[in-house]
């Protein structure tokens, strides 16, 4: 990960961080407390300044529209990767499949075209360079 992208990551765990305090703060506030809130209130403000800062670092970062699908969703981002590649797999195998098919039916087509046509299937299979002995 690049350096700009990092800071950014810092920053925003820090972020983060930082609201889940204010968060822990005022379910349980305490007048006494009132000093501690307004620190962690003004570090979420100089928190969010320094991403605003940071924004312009981290220009050319391109985001699938389906990650944030993902998390409208509520579900985890990280597993669109997973679910890409699950779906990329299962493509692959469905290609695989029609790849062995269309040459089993070349195969056989050939075979019954030999049997109907020798003469010109030979030629075919010479002209393509295949061993005329193997049917395949």
């Amino acid at each position: 990960m690049s350096a700009p992208l990092e800071n950014l990551e810092n920053q925003l765990e820090l972020f983060v961080e930082n609201v889940r305090q204010v968060k822990i703060i005022v379910s349980d506030f305490q007048p006494q407390g009132q000093g501690v809130l307004n620190q962690k209130i003004n570090s979420i403000v100089q928190g969010l300044q320094e991403i605003d800062k940071l924004k312009t670092q981290v220009t050319e970062v391109h985001v699938p529209l389906e990650v944030f699908e993902y998390i409208d969703e509520g579900r985890n981002p990280q597993l669109y990767t997973k679910d890409c590649m699950e779906k990329a797999l299962n493509k692959n195998e469905q290609v695989k499949g029609k790849i062995d098919s269309y040459r089993k039916f070349r195969a056989h087509l050939l075979e019954e075209l030999s049997q109907v046509f020798p003469n010109e299937t030979m030629k075919y299979r010479t002209a393509r360079g295949d061993d005329v002995n193997r049917i395949q």
